[in-house]
């Protein structure tokens, strides 16, 4: 039997931060509580409960790309936030080409609350998790590895 492994991925903003969590026997991810960011920067206590709560093996971020490929403007800056989640939580990051990720998570939950699926309005943090979701979900189909 193959071991499960918890993974949890982020949609780096630079107002929130979407956060999803899945295993590798299953493939599939849901959306958890974004983060905040704050002038400070983003909320370290909210993604520590996260990883401290789910006790992943693996982290991923998702990276910021232009339609063409190139970097975004955020890239950098989706770096760094790797680079730290790394530093504070010593565990693997890896990064996820996350190229329209939060229309196609909006896309999905309009399509939700269209089929009575949903019912509650849907929010720019429902959006950002379900992106991290969807960067997951890439992960665990082998992009990024």
């Amino acid at each position: 039997m193959k071991e499960v492994r918890t993974v949890l991925a982020f949609d780096f903003g630079l107002k929130r931060i979407g956060i999803a969590a899945g295993d590798t026997v299953t493939a599939t991810a849901a959306p958890r509580p974004a983060a905040a960011v704050h002038q400070s920067g983003p909320d370290w206590q909210a993604i520590g409960r996260e990883v401290r709560a789910l006790g992943p093996r693996r982290l991923v971020v998702g990276a910021p790309y232009n339609a063409d490929g190139s970097p975004g403007a955020l890239a950098p800056a989706a770096r760094r936030f790797a680079a730290e989640l790394e530093r504070r939580f010593g565990l693997p990051v890896e990064m996820v080409d996350e190229r329209y990720s939060s229309v196609e998570a909006s896309a999905a939950l309009k399509a939700r609350r269209a089929s009575g699926g949903r019912r509650r309005r849907i929010q720019r943090e429902d959006i950002d998790s379900t992106a991290a979701a969807i960067i997951l979900e890439r992960w665990f189909a082998g992009e990024g590895q």
